[in-house]
């Protein structure tokens, strides 16, 4: 899966969380260091261990780079920045029970913004996968030979 580049001064407006949250009920913010845990178990069961290591690393940062989706104090979903290397977005993920809902979309936005209010004039979105959705939703595009990019002779 090839890297893709975002330009993050040429997002599109997204919605305030506030009124995200009244419109469909589901919360995305910021995590918080005593949910650690409860996100990383979370993000072992449905995604797997790899995406768990990258999940600690965004709670080690200041502020924490990992957001998470909330609905009714159940999680829907999760998204980092800054974990695998700084200026890239990911890992991210909604359950699959969730998908369909805009929750992904959602998450991906509020995660590159915070990255365009911390200073970043770029994003990196990190072996992507759903290349047409980012490229439709952010106007992403690929960047050519890069894969496997950063994950080069990765231990698994």
């Amino acid at each position: 899966m090839p890297d893709m580049l975002v330009k993050l001064y040429d997002l599109p407006e997204v919605e305030p969380l506030r009124s995200y949250e009244q419109r469909t009920g589901v919360t995305i913010r910021r995590a918080i260091a005593p949910e650690k845990h409860v996100v990383a178990d979370w993000v072992g069961k449905h995604f797997g261990k790899g995406w768990v290591s990258e999940a600690e690393v965004a709670f080690a940062r200041s502020p924490i780079t990992c957001l998470v989706a909330v609905e009714n104090s159940k999680m829907l979903g999760f998204a980092c920045y800054d974990a695998t290397v700084k200026g890239f977005f990911g890992p991210t993920g909604v359950d699959e029970k969730e998908r369909g809902r805009g929750i992904g979309k959602m998450l991906l936005l509020y995660s590159l913004d915070y990255m365009k209010q911390e200073g970043y004039g770029y994003a990196i979105i990190g072996g992507a996968g759903p290349t047409q959705f980012y490229a439709k939703t952010t106007g992403a595009t690929v960047i050519e030979g890069s894969v496997p990019g950063m994950y080069k002779g990765m231990l698994s």
